[in-house]
């Protein structure tokens, strides 16, 4: 059996890069960060108690700025590959943690990759490292591709950068088998509540069932590729069972707005919405609600607040949230992934937003 090392094995790819590889027969060991609080959510399904004999998912603490800590697991786990998933990834607090996203992110890959060096894995272990469209800030072409120059927009995708040119630097120098899947946006139930994708269909939950009365956002402007996590990492492991150690852009080919994104998310209960104003004094009134498909999705539960009515306004802009720099416009190239790794997304746009309103419904509809 093949043994992975997963660190950020409790974040939304790591959860179902473990899946996929279980169900492929790996060994599967991740490391998680020590915490007073639980946050193993996204694995327990997965979780085998220490008695229980050869055991196939094992968990590790560790933390990406620890040196001694990372090359202690590496040197414990031997794996044949390693998927290093593990960073503070949310851009906007990276304004707010500049050192400590450049230590995780950047000088974290160094230590994983020097670990791997040091030890004498070098002919043994494959190395996957997490790279980002975010690396692309101020696009300096559409689509952006493997060979497209980058111009990161925030400490968190600087970050990044130095993660990717490690990467390749040591594959280069010590003939590493290490790659970078440079991951447009991808999400899936399992997102952070934080990013915008989740904070959407969790706000429009909340709306649905009278539990809030409107979301607040930043800038609805800005275009994304959007995909499903489970088709991308399933590109993380195909990235490793090539022959060749190369780069690949992993996306799908198409850009959203986040206005259009929020639209979609609404119609997904049987609501219409439609935007009225400008910058930030935008906002967005139901236009019109499929009453069948709403109570169908909502039920007969409902807040303080009450179900919604035509008129109601259900978006507004608010300032605090757009961020120092702005990336508008992200749409990646996956020529050389559909053609080299033979990838193919199995969602689309649609299903994706469908299958995480319908969640995050259910989610609130339990807390009522």
């Amino acid at each position: 059996m093949k043994v992975a090392l997963i660190t950020g094995i409790t974040g939304q790819d790591g959860a179902y890069l473990a899946e996929l590889l279980l169900s492929k027969g790996y060994v599967v060991h991740g490391v998680k960060r020590r915490s007073s609080l639980i946050n193993t959510d996204r694995v327990d399904h997965l979780y085998e108690d220490v008695s229980v004999e050869n055991r196939r998912f094992i968990m590790h603490y560790g933390d990406m700025t620890d040196s001694l800590n990372i090359t202690a697991i590496i040197q414990k786990v031997q794996p044949d590959e390693i998927y290093n998933l593990a960073a503070m990834s949310h851009v906007k607090v990276s304004f707010e943690e500049p050192e400590y996203t450049a230590n995780a992110d950047g000088i974290g890959t160094l230590r994983v990759l020097e670990a791997v060096r040091l030890l004498g894995l070098t002919e043994k272990t494959k190395i996957y490292q997490a790279s980002t469209s975010e690396l692309y800030g101020l696009v300096q072409e559409v689509p952006q591709s493997e060979k497209t120059p980058f111009y990161p927009r925030s400490p968190y995708a600087v970050a990044k950068l130095y993660a990717y040119w490690i990467t390749v630097n040591y594959r280069e120098a010590y003939n590493l088998f290490a790659c970078n899947g440079i991951l447009f946006n991808h999400e899936s139930p399992l997102r952070g509540e934080t990013f915008v994708t989740r904070k959407i269909t969790r706000g429009i939950a909340q709306v649905a069932l009278g539990m809030d009365k409107q979301l607040f956002m930043g800038n609805i402007d800005a275009k994304r590729d959007w995909g499903h996590a489970k088709d991308y990492v399933e590109a993380m492991w195909l990235i490793l069972q090539q022959n060749n150690a190369e780069d690949y852009v992993i996306a799908t080919g198409e850009t959203t707005s986040v206005r259009d994104f929020i639209a979609m998310a609404f119609l997904e209960i049987g609501v219409t919405i439609k935007f009225n104003g400008t910058d930030i004094n935008e906002v967005a009134i139901v236009e019109s609600i499929d009453e069948s498909k709403y109570l169908e999705y909502i039920g007969s539960e409902f807040g303080e607040h009450g179900r919604l009515e035509l008129g109601d306004q259900v978006l507004s802009i608010d300032e605090r949230y757009f961020r120092p720099t702005e990336v508008e416009l992200l749409i990646g190239d996956p020529t050389k992934s559909k053609t080299k790794l033979n990838w193919q997304p199995k969602y689309d746009l649609k299903g994706l937003i469908e299958e995480m309103v319908k969640s995050d419904v259910q989610l609130f509809r339990s807390k009522l």
